[in-house]
């Protein structure tokens, strides 16, 4: 049975901007799959936001945006079982190709959207249920309060902090706008505003900003834009060629590129 939660008014006055591509564009996410999957196993972002849970092996979780599987493979060897859904059916087949690889057969995995029916998908009630990175801005109220409906004991929310992983200076080059979009004090007062008194930790991730080659450092930037131009992919060559340093047998940017996510998160019950 869902929880009605008190005061749930939001905000009519925020203008959301974000430079990411819209949250239906899943042949958007279907491209980036594999190199974005490839990309969250490896900055140590999953190892932080685990050690913030202190699951339980008897856990049920569901991981909604689930992606190439970043928390829900690594939970999977610690919880019970684990529901994951994603939109884009490539980062559903990375998941399951994951599994496959370590043997984990308590993954279960649903192609389904924020906005769907999560009735008519399967989403019944988990212990835990987890937003890591992916919280649709506009409607993020009614997004929280779907969450928050099939949880029984704790809800995690993952944002981004500032920039995120964007790149400002490569938005400026390629000459696009860049605005972030709502900080992570948006999503916490909105649900101050809801009668959720959350607590909040941030991660910090790494982000190595060294490549092999030219085309890896190159590939590396594309994600941030949906639909590059050929004229804008130029920009963005003509940057890195102005801006790498060889260093050994590396390409590197000549300065830190860090990313820092405010994860947060409530209980819905006493943890005993």
């Amino acid at each position: 049975m869902e929880r009605i939660l008190p005061g749930c008014e939001e905000s009519k006055t925020l203008s959301v901007t974000t430079p990411s591509p819209p949250c239906d564009a899943s042949d958007f996410w279907d491209r980036r799959a594999p190199t974005f999957s490839e990309h969250a196993a490896s900055t140590g972002y999953a190892e932080h936001f685990m050690n913030l849970m202190h699951y339980r092996p008897e856990w049920s979780v569901l991981d909604m945006a689930c992606g190439g599987g970043t928390l829900a493979v690594p939970l999977a060897r610690k919880v019970q079982r684990i529901t994951a859904v994603d939109f884009s059916k490539n980062m559903l087949e990375i998941l399951a190709k994951r599994c496959r690889e370590e043997g984990l057969d308590n993954v279960r995995k649903i192609n389904g959207r924020w906005e769907d029916d999560w009735d008519a998908l399967g989403i019944s009630m988990h212990d835990v249920a987890i937003a890591s990175r992916f919280l649709p801005p506009d409607n993020a109220m009614e997004s929280i309060i779907k969450l928050d409906a099939v949880a029984a004991k704790l809800v995690y929310l993952s944002v981004a902090v500032g920039d995120g992983p964007h790149d400002r200076r490569l938005y400026q080059a390629v000459g696009r706008p860049f605005s972030p979009g709502p900080d992570y004090t948006y999503y916490y007062n909105l649900l101050y505003r809801m009668g959720i008194h959350a607590n909040i930790t941030f991660i910090r991730e790494r982000h190595d900003n060294t490549w092999d080659t030219f085309t890896d450092a190159l590939d590396a930037q594309r994600w941030m834009f949906n639909n590059l131009t050929d004229q804008e992919e130029d920009k963005i060559k003509g940057y890195l060629l102005e801006h790498l340093l060889c260093e050994g047998e590396k390409w590197r940017l000549p300065y830190e590129r860090s990313c820092r996510w405010a994860v947060i998160w409530w209980e819905k019950q006493p943890i005993c």
